[in-house]
């Protein structure tokens, strides 16, 4: 298992670039495909392109504040605190890898942008209370806990396709989470995540003279939890006074609460993207206590969506060259000569995993694969909650492979893709038989 760790580590390093450069090849991917399998010409492929380009904006405002209002929650002083009592019930290094692995995998379910920043800071903390530990391995532990996000509250495939006005309505409708979430081959696979994950990587765990030992440097506090928990200067005018005001964030946190109680009364436990993100604004100002601590928290949370704002385009451009041209229908057809309704999920699965590596996102997967799994889900009478989550699984199973989703967490370690990515890989061999048969026999 070191060994194959060893040899997927490498592999990744020479060949796998940047997330945004998957993102070029594929827009020229699909250009090209465009001008051999149908009948338009460069000029059509090109308006095709450049007329979709921004039609993902709002869209990506949204996966932008699930990873804000997610990694400022996390970096509130009463959580800095409790991740502190939590790390102290490690007394070894297996039971602070166990610890990591479990306390990441259930934040992530809470929230992906929470449980990406929680884990990190988390191994963090048992790595400075526990001697011997390998604080590279902890924090890939606290990146292989991310594998459960997608069957979580803030799954964005599941949450985006309950969400009037998502891309894929039109063609698939509304699917609630009632046929996503909260079905009895999700609970399969999350429990069976949350029971497997601990036990691979306490397997995993190096020992003796594979332990390698880090600067401690890397072990001080981050600047996410030192900035957001900095006291807050003593209130000498009126805008000081504002932007320091306990009350203010009560008040505004209270808004929130009540607007979000009001929704569910009148429309039922209807949870989309937009109540999960007003849900963790409201709790993050909260635990923040004023104005100026939870902004100088997101301020350090937006530096990660970089690659979310930069790339969304790129896929909405994808998106238009698909349906305009054709190309969508054509996949859809091709998918279905080759799948039974009972083939149907896994294959799915599959090949979300394999477009993971060009459109590392779960938003911009129901973008791309959308237009042609959808469609091909229901010509065969495959039901769309299945479809959604396996293109779900795909992207959350893959991320494993591909590192882009594990460089905040990076970011705040100190570390680079290279010093995880082997234990990542070698998660993604095991974790995807219980994805097979979740999909397969539930």
């Amino acid at each position: 298992m070191k060994a194959l760790s060893r040899f997927f580590s490498t592999l990744v390093q020479k060949y796998l670039p940047d997330p945004f450069v998957f993102a070029l090849i594929l827009t020229i991917v699909l250009f090209l495909s465009g001008l051999i399998f149908t009948e338009h010409g460069p000029l059509e492929m090109v308006q095709f392109w450049g007329s979709g380009f921004w039609n993902l904006l709002a869209f990506a405002m949204q996966m932008s504040l699930v990873l804000v209002t997610g990694h400022a929650l996390a970096s509130s002083p009463l959580l800095k605190r409790y991740l502190t009592r939590l790390a102290g019930v490690a007394k070894t290094p297996a039971q602070g890898v166990v610890l990591v692995t479990l306390g990441a995998a259930l934040a992530s379910l809470l929230n992906w942008g929470f449980g990406l920043i929680v884990g990190a800071l988390f191994a963090k903390e048992v790595a400075k209370r526990v001697p011997g530990s390998d604080y590279r391995f902890l924090i890939a532990c606290a990146y292989i806990g991310f594998l459960t996000w997608h069957g979580g509250l803030s799954g964005s495939i599941p949450l985006v396709a309950a969400t009037p006005g998502n891309p894929m309505e039109k063609t698939a409708g509304l699917i609630p989470l009632t046929q996503t979430i909260f079905t009895d081959y999700n609970l399969f696979i999350t429990v069976a995540l949350l029971i497997t994950l601990p036990i691979m990587t306490r397997m995993m765990m190096p020992t003796g003279k594979d332990v390698v030992e880090i600067d401690r440097r890397l072990l001080g506090d981050d600047e996410v939890a030192t900035a957001a928990a900095a006291p807050a200067p003593s209130p000498k005018s009126f805008a000081v006074a504002m932007e320091n005001s306990r009350a203010l964030s009560i008040l505004i946190s209270l808004l929130g609460y009540a607007y979000l109680v009001y929704y569910f009364a009148n429309k039922g436990f209807k949870v989309d993207i937009n109540t999960v993100n007003l849900l963790f604004f409201a709790t993050g100002l909260l635990l923040h206590g004023t104005p100026l601590s939870y902004m100088n928290a997101i301020a350090h949370a937006a530096k990660g969506t970089a690659g979310i704002i930069i790339q969304f385009p790129f896929y909405a451009g994808i998106q238009g060259m698909m349906e305009e041209s054709g190309l969508g229908g054509m996949m859809t057809n091709a998918f279905i000569s080759i799948s039974t309704p009972e083939t149907f999920p896994f294959l799915a699965f599959l090949s979300s995993g394999f477009v993971n590596f060009f459109v590392p996102s779960g938003g911009g997967h129901w973008v791309v694969q959308g237009p042609f799994i959808m469609p091909a889900a229901q010509q065969l009478g495959v039901d769309p909650g299945i479809a959604a989550m396996a293109i779900a699984y795909g992207e959350a199973w893959m991320n494993m492979a591909q590192p882009f989703w594990a460089l905040p967490a990076l970011a705040i370690a100190g570390l680079g893709v290279r010093d995880i990515m082997g234990y990542c890989v070698t998660t993604l061999l095991v974790s995807g038989i219980i994805f097979a048969v979740g999909l397969s026999f539930f």
